[in-house]
């Protein structure tokens, strides 16, 4: 058959883009011919029939999961929470196969690989990443210390894939950096203390760790631009304390300096937006719920204003349970979720999933049971990506509701984020 100039060249671009991605199709979606612009990692822990644990990979410009390509390391894991690096370059994933087996496993966004595992002493439910994407922190609470409680931070050198240093830390539970990286806070388990970290202190004589009392079960922080101020979530009688707060620690000092407590009805989560801090959690005792629901229990969402230090307007009622994922969608739409609330399955389905719009103070509870493990906004589009009982549901910030697109996760999913934006 004779070949024309315009089907040669046809056949020789072809080619090149065959040769220039090199054989790695982990791009490709069903129906594209070329690499996704926006990636949607969502990580499904279930190795079982035709279901392997893997990261999952959604174009999430059109909602359609690639059919080849999943990102799995070549050892047995289990992914539950991830955490995308600042530089976007990387995917830092926790694995939990068992009692006795948690590791952390970085995937390379680039590549579409996931590197071997790093084997932490214990299970972490936080971990952080440094402002330069060189550094992860994980807060490992029953890490065994010779001499001391259990309880340190694992300092992970993404470079070398290891560990490079152990920071004591008794009980440590959850981490927060800064813009800048040269203070991490650390928060632990039953504790009325704040330990400052200060990274470049380690392996130098210098104190790595000041232990800063006079907070109220603290959780969370936010860190002001420069980091010289951050702003203590305190979770008080949720907790095991006494009053819920929010309180500046001055990081300018030495030691760092804990300002005034101002109460909020309760806290165990925050999202700033601006000067504005949205705080989520269940009161002790428990609040009533408002409006048309059979739950007898709610949460509280409350607004905060940072520069005035003060609770704006009136809580607002939200499902109960322990609130840890929060994230802002289009529209003004804050997405709220928690684990161990209380559910309905009769005539009024309602889980662990909140939106409230910070706009006009309304709150939706949408119809779908189980805890929330993952929630990921969109950013080029009106579309919000939540993880909820196993299940990646779709939600349109227009309507509060799932778009009729939805994509089927095989196995179970436990998180999601976007890689590319």
């Amino acid at each position: 058959m004779k070949r024309t100039p315009i089907l040669i060249a046809l056949l020789m671009y072809a080619a090149a883009l065959l040769l220039g991605c090199g054989n790695n199709y982990s791009n490709l979606t069903k129906g594209s011919t070329g690499p996704v612009p926006h990636r949607a990692l969502v990580a499904q822990d279930i190795s079982a029939g035709s279901a392997a644990a893997s990261l999952q990979i959604v174009n999430a410009d059109t909602d359609i999961k690639q059919l080849v390509g999943a990102m799995a390391p070549s050892s047995s894991w289990s992914p539950k929470k991830m955490v995308v690096t600042p530089n976007r370059n990387s995917t830092v994933v926790f694995s939990s196969l068992n009692p006795s087996d948690h590791s952390l496993f970085v995937a390379n966004n680039l590549k579409s690989t996931v590197g071997a595992a790093i084997v932490l002493p214990g299970m972490t439910q936080s971990f952080v990443v440094s402002p330069d994407s060189t550094t992860v922190y994980a807060a490992v609470p029953t890490a065994p210390v010779t001499g001391q409680s259990p309880g340190a931070v694992a300092v992970i050198s993404l470079g070398a894939n290891a560990i490079t240093a152990v920071i004591d830390i008794p009980a440590v539970q959850f981490l927060a950096v800064g813009s800048l990286g040269n203070r991490i806070l650390g928060f632990s388990a039953n504790s009325d203390s704040v330990a400052v970290i200060t990274p470049s202190n380690i392996g130098t004589s210098q104190p790595v760790v000041t232990f800063v009392g006079g907070f109220d079960r603290p959780v969370w922080a936010y860190f002001s631009n420069g980091d010289n101020t951050a702003y203590v979530v305190n979770c008080g009688a949720e907790c095991g304390g006494l009053q819920a707060s929010v309180q500046a620690l001055d990081l300018t000092t030495s030691p760092p300096t804990p300002g005034a407590a101002y109460n909020v009805p309760a806290a165990t989560e925050a999202l700033v937006n601006g000067s504005t801090m949205y705080l989520a959690g269940t009161p002790v005792p428990a609040s009533p719920c408002t409006g048309k629901t059979q739950a007898t229990t709610c949460g509280l969402l409350t607004t905060f204003d940072i520069p005035s230090m003060s609770v704006v307007g009136t809580p607002a009622a939200i499902t109960d349970g322990y609130h840890d994922r929060f994230a802002m969608g289009a529209n003004g739409q804050l997405f709220v979720g928690a684990n161990t609330c209380t559910e309905l399955t009769g005539t009024e389905v309602r889980g662990c999933l909140s939106v409230f719009n910070t706009l006009t103070g309304a709150v939706v509870v949408p119809p779908d049971s189980g805890d929330v493990t993952g929630i990921q906004p969109i950013a080029t589009r009106l579309v919000v990506y939540v993880v909820q009982g196993g299940e990646l549901q779709i939600y349109d910030t227009s309507t509060d509701t799932l778009q009729a697109t939805q994509v089927d996760i095989n196995g179970d999913a436990t998180d999601v984020k976007t890689v590319d934006e």
